[in-house]
C-alpha cells in the first residue's frame, strides 16, 4: 500500500472526519462503516494491513501524543486499578478467549487458539476516551481507560509473542514466559526515562520551538526503535517493549513540558494534534476497508460464523466477569484501600466494562501471526469481527448507556474552585514579581499591569460564579513576562503538590502562553 493509494485513503479519511465531525457523529465509528461499505465497491484498490507499518510508524506516534497529554500524577495515583486493566485483565481476557475458541473450533490446537485470545485481548480507547470526554465522563474513569490503553498493548504482544512460540513448536515452560515479561516490561520502562530525560537535556539548550518541535517527532520513533532493535547489539535473544518505552517517555516528558517555553507548547499542541488526525482517520478506514480481503481468505460459513460470535461473546463478557470482581474484592478486604480511595461508583464500572473496543493494534497483531501458524485464516477473520463489532456495537450504544447512568460528577465544579484560589495566588505572585522588576517605569504602566493581574485573579472566581531605558511599551512587556513567569510558576508548584489536575494546568498554560505569543508579536 504505497504512492497513489496510499494517498487516497489519507484524504478520503479526512473528508470523511471532517463531515463526522461537521454532524456532531463519533468519526471513529463512521470511518470504520463507510470503510466497510467501500471494501465492496468494484474496482477500489484492497488495502493490505501491513503490521511493520501499524507497529513501527503508526502506533508510537499515537501513543505518544497520548502521553504527552496524560497526567502522570493521576496514572500514579490510579496505578492499582490500571495495572489490573492493562495486566490482569489482558492475560484473564487471553486465557478466556482461548478457551473459548478452542471449544468454537476444535480443530485448532490450544496454543493457536491462545495466539487469537492474545489478539484480542487489548482494548482501543481512542473512540471510548473521544465518546467519555464530550459527555463529561468523570475524571477518574478517564484516566482508567487511558492508563489501560498505554500499557496493555505491551502485555498483550508481549503474551502474542509467547503463544506464536509455543505455536511453532518453540516450548516455553511458564516461568520462563513470566521472565521474560518481567524483562520486558522493566527494560521497555528503563529505555523509555533514558529517552525522556535525554530529550529533556536537549530541549533546554536548543531554545528553538521548531527544532524542539522537530526534536519531539523524532522521540517515538526513537524510543521504539532503541527499546525493540537496540537490545540486538547485545544478544538476540533479548527485546524489550517499545510500546512501554514510548509511553514513558511521553508521560516524562509531558510532566516537564509547563517548565519549558511557551513557544514549544504551542508549537506541540497544533502539531500533535494534526498528527493525531491524521492518524486516527487513516487507522480506523482500514480497519473497514479490511473486510473485503479477509472474507475471501476463509471459507464463510455457518460453523466459523458462529464460532466468531462465540469468540466476540466472549471478548465482551470477559472484562466484565473481571472488572466488577477486581474492583470490589479489593476494596472488601483493604481497609487502608477504603480510607485512600472513594467506594467505585457502580455505574463508573460498568461504563468502563463496556468501554472495551478493539483498534488497529489487534487487526495489526493478528496479520503478523506466521503462515505457519495453524489456523491463521479463522484467526484472522475471528479476530476482525471482534474489533469491527465492538467498535460499531459498543461504540453506539455506550454514550447511550453513559447519559442512562446519569453521573453527577463534580469534577467541573472542583476544576474551577481549585483553579479560582490558584489565580488568585498567582496574580499576588505576579504583583509581587513586578514590584520587585520595577525601575523607572511610568507610573500609568505599572497601575497597568496590576489592573490586568487583578482582573485574571478574579476571572476565574467569575467562571465560579529596572536594567536600560525603554520605551513605556517595551517596560510593559517586558514586566508582563516577569509576571507570566511567576503565574506559570505558581500554578506549577500547585499541580506537583497535588492542588489542581494536570487538566487544569494545561488549560491555564494554554492561556498564559497565547498571552505571551501576543506580547511577542507586539
Amino acid at each position: 500500500m504505497v504512492g497513489p493509494e496510499l494517498l487516497l485513503l489519507l484524504l478520503g479519511a479526512l473528508v470523511v472526519t471532517s463531515l463526522a465531525r461537521r454532524l456532531n457523529w463519533p468519526a471513529p465509528l463512521v470511518l470504520v462503516a463507510v470503510g466497510l461499505v467501500v471494501s465492496f465497491i468494484p474496482g477500489v484498490p484492497e488495502f493490505e494491513l501491513d503490521p511493520h507499518l501499524i507497529l513501527v510508524l503508526v502506533l508510537p506516534p499515537l501513543l505518544y501524543s497520548a502521553a504527552l497529554d496524560s497526567s502522570y500524577l493521576n496514572i500514579r495515583a490510579n496505578l492499582r486499578p490500571i495495572g489490573l486493566l492493562a495486566v490482569g485483565l489482558v492475560l484473564f481476557t487471553t486465557f478466556a478467549v482461548g478457551v473459548t475458541a478452542k471449544l468454537a473450533f476444535p480443530d485448532l490446537p490450544f496454543a493457536a487458539a491462545l495466539v487469537l485470545g492474545a489478539v484480542v485481548a487489548p482494548p482501543d480507547a481512542v473512540a471510548a476516551v473521544a465518546i467519555g470526554r464530550k459527555l463529561g465522563l468523570q475524571r477518574r474513569a478517564m484516566t482508567l481507560l487511558v492508563g489501560e490503553s498505554l500499557i496493555n498493548d505491551a502485555t498483550a504482544l508481549t503474551a502474542f509473542k509467547v503463544a506464536v512460540a509455543a505455536t511453532v513448536g518453540a516450548a516455553m515452560h511458564p516461568l520462563v514466559g513470566v521472565g521474560m515479561f518481567l524483562l520486558v516490561t522493566v527494560g521497555g520502562i528503563a529505555v523509555g526515562l533514558i529517552v525522556g530525560v535525554a530529550v529533556r537535556f536537549l530541549r533546554k539548550r536548543l531554545c528553538e520551538g521548531v527544532l524542539e518541535s522537530a526534536l519531539g517527532l523524532l522521540v517515538p520513533f526513537g524510543a521504539y526503535l532503541l527499546a525493540e532493535e537496540g537490545p540486538h547489539l547485545f544478544s538476540n535473544k533479548i527485546q524489550f517493549s517499545g510500546v512501554l518505552a514510548v509511553v514513558v517517555a511521553g508521560l516524562y516528558v509531558g510532566h516537564h513540558s509547563p517548565r519549558g517555553t511557551y513557544t514549544t507548547r504551542l508549537q506541540d499542541a497544533a502539531v500533535w494534534r494534526s498528527v493525531d488526525v491524521l492518524l486516527e482517520s487513516f487507522v480506523f478506514a482500514l480497519i473497514g476497508l479490511q473486510v473485503s480481503a479477509i472474507i475471501s481468505d476463509v471459507d464463510l460459513n455457518a460453523s466459523l460464523l458462529m464460532g466468531a460470535g462465540a469468540v466476540l461473546l466472549a471478548t465482551i463478557l470477559a472484562r466484565f466477569v473481571w472488572m466488577y470482581p477486581a474492583t470490589y474484592i479489593p476494596m472488601f478486604l483493604s481497609k487502608r484501600m477504603r480510607e485512600r480511595e472513594r467506594w467505585p461508583h457502580l455505574g463508573q464500572v460498568t461504563v468502563i466494562a463496556w468501554a472495551g473496543m478493539r483498534g488497529v493494534v489487534t487487526l495489526a497483531a493478528a496479520a503478523a501471526i506466521p503462515e505457519e501458524v495453524p489456523g491463521r485464516g479463522i484467526i484472522l477473520f475471528c479476530a476482525f469481527v471482534v474489533t469491527v463489532a465492538t467498535l460499531l456495537l459498543q461504540g453506539t450504544t455506550l454514550p447511550w448507556l453513559i447519559n442512562k447512568i446519569g453521573f453527577e460528577g463534580d469534577d467541573v465544579r472542583k476544576d474551577a474552585l481549585a483553579e479560582a484560589q490558584i489565580q488568585h495566588r498567582a496574580a499576588q505572585a505576579a504583583v509581587d514579581r513586578l514590584d520587585q522588576e520595577i525601575a523607572d517605569v511610568p507610573d500609568h504602566v505599572a497601575d497597568q499591569l496590576r489592573s490586568l493581574a487583578e482582573h485574571r485573579g478574579n476571572a476565574a472566581w467569575e467562571r465560579l460564579g529596572r536594567q536600560e531605558e525603554e520605551s513605556p511599551a517595551a517596560a510593559y512587556r517586558r514586566l508582563r513576562r516577569a509576571m507570566l513567569s511567576a503565574e506559570r510558576d505558581e500554578f506549577i508548584k500547585a499541580r506537583d503538590a497535588g492542588e489542581i489536575d494536570d487538566e487544569v494546568l494545561f488549560r491555564v498554560l494554554r492561556e498564559l502562553d497565547l498571552e505571551e505569543a501576543a506580547l511577542s508579536r507586539e
